[in-house]
């Protein structure tokens, strides 16, 4: 892995655990769809206006989450947009992932089962099973994901299926 992914890997893992961020997870989590700045100035009341927009930018900057008409649209692994990769929570909530990798991801962030649904990139099939903290159910035996590599100046995971 050359350094500079693993710099972005370090970033993102230390961003989920400290500042603005965690709030939009837990935000995207608990509401369907995309996160306003005023839902997060409301999570967060110590920030000021200012400062919340310059975490914000500097986030997206960073490639940990997607503005856009001035609210949070994707924070890995959460799409506040629908597509193609429906994820069921345990409490019947939909919620949408960015990619297929990331709904996998999904059960074990929140520590609980989930359902995916999606389709076959390929053959256009739907796709269902259920994911819990350890992994995909036997259901899933067989299934690929595929993963290319993305085109300079290329960062979101939802705009390109």
């Amino acid at each position: 892995m050359d350094r500079g992914r693993a710099r972005r890997q370090r970033r993102r893992r230390v961003a989920k655990r400290q500042g603005v961020l965690p709030h939009v997870l837990r935000l995207l989590v608990e509401g369907a769809g995309p996160v306003s700045r005023a839902a997060l100035a409301e999570a967060v009341p110590g920030l000021t206006p200012a400062r919340l927009d310059r975490e914000l930018t500097r986030l997206d900057a960073q490639d940990h989450l997607w503005l856009q008409d001035g609210a949070v649209v994707l924070a890995y692994p959460f799409s506040g947009l629908p597509n193609a990769f429906a994820v069921r929570l345990a409490n019947g909530q939909e919620r949408y992932a960015c990619c297929a990798i990331d709904a996998l991801g999904i059960a074990t962030m929140l520590r609980q089962r989930i359902d995916v649904k999606s389709r076959c990139y390929q053959s256009g099939e739907p796709l269902a099973f259920a994911v819990d903290p350890a992994g995909p159910e036997p259901a899933a035996v067989g299934l690929m994901v595929w993963v290319g590599e993305r085109e300079a100046g290329e960062r979101r995971a939802c705009t390109t299926l």
